[in-house]
């Protein structure tokens, strides 16, 4: 008998050996980068490759996001602490969970991944060349964790529902997962259908990516925030020069376009090393948007859009940025529909779309201030 024959057979004897307990608990999933992953065992610890997955997974794991959660990146503390916030003041072992560095810039610690004996590490598909490059999925097979790679901001089409189906299976939610898919889709549809039945001009909009913390002028490309405002009845016209999700355009070039409308994201960024000038829009913001206004109307001075359609007429506004990397891109596209198109969605409300999204699915109450016009009263 060969090696190879013997390797099966000896499989098979195992295989027979092991009780159907343990088979009724083994699953496998196909993640977003294609990759077939099994587990033997109900997943127990997890470790999130980015913090703001947090949003993704709160839904499904409603009770308690943090109860499988071992360790997690730092980005939500970094990127928005108002977000962070309001998750640790109900949840408070999240305080103490330990932070993890980021892959793709080489501060992840690999001892600390270890330490933690998680069953997976969670992933965004974005790091997965990182993650190819340095070998991780060999290093951690060998002490038993395994990698899945979710995304909720490359291709947000393509894998905003995998992904949620993804989170369900290793959280033991699959309901939840699907009734969130579900309402993803319901409350698109409220946009897309009257899109296409009405069939209106689209405004040429620019979408200011993290302005204040990113130099101008930073915009998306097809995907992300720029699929949003195509979903959203505008033109994108960062994917007119940007073949990826995210880049930057120099000024000269947004002065040339001519933007009818401009929406810049902004988040809490008060831990982000160098943030200045942002506007601070996202939970619990409502009670600073005189502030966020005044911030916004300051960004508008910038040569790239003083002499704009969009300044002319009004047309400016700031939009939650974390829309950009959570399942909640239906709310976004809410408002960016109200403000190209404010006749037609005259009767679309996003604040209680979101508000009844948390009422059915989130553990947190819900606190307005996802976004602000530059002008008061739009």
């Amino acid at each position: 008998m060969n090696f190879v024959k013997m390797l099966a057979v000896s499989a098979a004897a195992i295989a027979a050996l092991m009780p159907l307990s343990a088979w009724a608990q083994s699953f496998t999933i196909k993640d977003v980068a294609g990759r077939e992953v099994t587990f033997d065992k109900p997943v127990e610890r997890v470790i999130l490759g980015e913090g703001r997955m947090l949003y993704a997974v709160a839904p499904i794991e409603k009770e308690d996001p943090f109860a499988k959660i071992v360790g997690w990146r730092n980005d939500l503390w970094t990127t928005d602490k108002d977000g962070f916030n309001v998750y640790v003041e109900k949840f408070p072992k999240g305080k103490d969970l330990p932070f993890l560095g980021n892959l793709t810039d080489g501060t992840l610690q690999t001892e600390t991944v270890v330490k933690l004996h998680p069953d997976v590490l969670l992933l965004p598909i974005g790091n997965k060349t990182a993650a190819d490059e340095v070998k991780l999925e060999e290093m951690l097979a060998g002490i038993g964790v395994k990698i899945v790679y979710i995304d909720f901001r490359e291709h947000i089409l393509a894998n905003t529902e995998p992904s949620l189906e993804i989170l369900g299976k290793l959280f033991g939610h699959e309901d939840r997962a699907e009734a969130v898919a579900a309402f993803w889709k319901e409350q698109m549809a409220r946009v897309t259908d009257r899109l296409k039945a009405a069939n209106p001009p689209k405004p040429n909009v620019f979408m200011y990516r993290a302005a204040g913390l990113v130099e101008c002028c930073g915009t998306f490309g097809p995907d992300n925030f720029g699929l949003m405002v195509d979903w959203a009845g505008g033109h994108n016209l960062g994917s007119d020069f940007l073949p990826g999700y995210t880049g930057s355009i120099n000024a000269e070039q947004v002065v040339a376009s001519n933007p009818e409308v401009v929406v810049v994201t902004g988040s809490n960024w008060s831990q982000t090393k160098n943030a200045k000038d942002y506007v601070n829009v996202g939970p619990n913001a409502a009670a600073t948007l005189d502030d966020s206004r005044k911030v916004l109307n300051t960004l508008m001075e910038n040569p790239a859009f003083t002499g704009s359609k969009a300044v002319a007429g009004g047309n400016v506004h700031a939009i939650w940025h974390q829309f950009y990397t959570s399942p909640y891109q239906f709310v976004a596209v809410q408002q960016l529909a109200k403000w190209f198109h404010p006749n037609l969605f005259a009767d679309l409300d996003p604040d209680a779309t979101f508000r009844e999204f948390h009422e059915k699915f989130l553990p947190v109450a819900y606190q307005p201030g996802y976004w602000v016009d530059a002008k008061a009263g739009q």
